[in-house]
């Protein structure tokens, strides 16, 4: 193909969006710099169209974030005005504060701080004139949709609300050690913890792992807005999850194991309880029985998750706790007391009779999960495989590729059914242990026809 032609063809393949055709087509040797239609590199293209994917893999394949376009700005800095943090990310590049002069970092940052202080819709109102409404959408940001965030049009030009994250992006890049109220004070001015811009707040807090950064957020606990308080529950959980060996974990724990046993704003209290459930504490399963039977549906579906935490064993109170709640009158708390119980020896009848009854109900979402835990769990009676194969019968790919791994388990004569269907719904991979499992049932048995 020559040069020309593959050039043509990444331009058309960044304004479609195809980001596995921008990624063979670099590849195959095209400009990751060429000029689209507008006349000025495609990487300015994805950063218009907020396609933070396209622009990581354009920038990965050489596309230069610096370049000074024909009106002075670059494509760095018009990812900055975009408000999407995303774009950002996929455009700041290796080592900023290294490629880059101190005047143009600067003047990053001022476009960040400007944005951030003034407002996206009142600097959209400056710059058009136009003094109608704004036009707001909620959008995800990310091409994994994790995080949220609102695009806000006016006169003809549209930009995202993620300028304090973008802000914080910037500032953590150039090494700057921004106050952690601030950093808080951001999050906070978004009341969703969905927003793009928690999430940046919450990476550079995770990267600044002394004791003073984890006082200083925890401190607003006591906060009188409750969204400060929301994003301290949030940071524990997160540190839960993502910080591993935390010389601070036992001092988290039991910081979340006061709050939890004090709190009594039930919104908050399911956010602290959430956090606490990803820490290693012996103080999990006293909370979890002290909140077993609360009258709110939010709180005890967070209750199972403290009981028999990583992997130990239930204790006899735990049994006590879980049973009533494998029988609670809302099926998503039956379904996750049920996910710890199926473990349980003593637990397992009466959590497989709740996992049959959810496989066979009106909730489809719930169907899926049910069949998952069936499929896995030890009970290898006749009801839990006919359940299995009933679950053959749904749209969903993924409850019909977990039934079919179950009755491979249970080297049950129906998994020849399974595999077949499995095989012409084309479900599953090489790489997934459910259809792995099922290949190997049927390549056995044809072998073992074979002989």
């Amino acid at each position: 193909m020559s040069g020309n032609e593959v050039d043509r063809r990444i331009v058309a393949a960044v304004q479609a969006g195809d980001v596995e055709a921008v990624r063979a087509l670099l590849d195959e040797g095209a400009d990751p710099d060429v000029p689209g239609d507008d006349g000025l590199p495609v990487l300015c293209t994805a950063i218009a169209a907020f396609d933070s994917a396209v622009a990581d893999v354009l920038v990965e394949g050489g596309a230069d974030p610096d370049r000074v376009l024909p009106d002075g700005t670059t494509p760095l800095w018009r990812a900055v005005d975009g408000g999407s943090p995303a774009v950002l990310t996929a455009v700041l590049g290796d080592e900023p504060r290294l490629r880059l002069p101190e005047e143009a970092r600067e003047g990053l940052l001022a476009l960040a701080r400007s944005w951030y202080e003034t407002g996206t819709a009142e600097e959209l109102r400056r710059r058009t004139g136009a003094s109608g409404p704004v036009r707001t959408v909620r959008v995800p940001d990310d091409p994994d949709e994790y995080h949220r965030i609102d695009q806000v049009s006016l006169g003809g030009l549209v930009a995202r609300t993620g300028h304090g994250g973008i802000l914080t992006a910037l500032e953590w890049a150039f090494r700057i050690l921004t106050p952690v109220d601030d950093l808080v004070a951001r999050a906070a001015d978004q009341p969703d913890e969905e927003h793009a811009t928690w999430w940046e707040v919450l990476s550079v807090l995770l990267k600044r792992p002394s004791f003073e950064t984890w006082q200083a957020v925890v401190a607003h606990r006591h906060h009188p807005g409750p969204v400060h308080r929301r994003f301290v529950a949030e940071y524990l959980r997160v540190r839960g999850v993502l910080v591993y060996d935390s010389p601070y974990a036992q001092q988290e724990g039991d910081f979340l194991a006061a709050w939890a046993a004090e709190e009594t704003d039930i919104e908050m209290l399911v956010k602290v309880l959430a956090a606490f459930a990803e820490y290693e504490h012996p103080g999990t399963e006293d909370i979890g029985l002290r909140y077993a039977d609360h009258p709110d549906v939010r709180v005890r579906r967070r209750v199972p998750g403290l009981f028999c935490p990583w992997g130990a064993s239930l204790t006899s109170p735990a049994r006590d706790g879980l049973l009533p709640l494998i029988r609670d009158p809302d099926a998503r708390v039956r379904l996750l007391a049920s996910r710890t119980a199926v473990h349980d020896d003593a637990l397992l009848s009466p959590a497989v009779q709740a996992l049959l009854a959810l496989a066979d109900g009106p909730d489809a979402g719930l169907r899926g999960e049910a069949a998952a835990l069936l499929a896995a769990c030890p009970d290898r009676s006749p009801a839990v495989a006919d359940a299995l194969f009933a679950l053959l019968d749904e749209d969903d790919p993924l409850t019909c590729l977990e039934a079919a791994y179950g009755l491979a388990l249970r080297d049950d004569p129906r998994t020849t059914v399974a595999y077949r269907l499995i095989v012409d719904r084309d479900i599953g991979d090489a790489d997934d242990h459910r259809w792995c499992r099922l290949w190997h049932w049927h390549y056995d048995r044809e072998r073992a026809a074979a002989e």
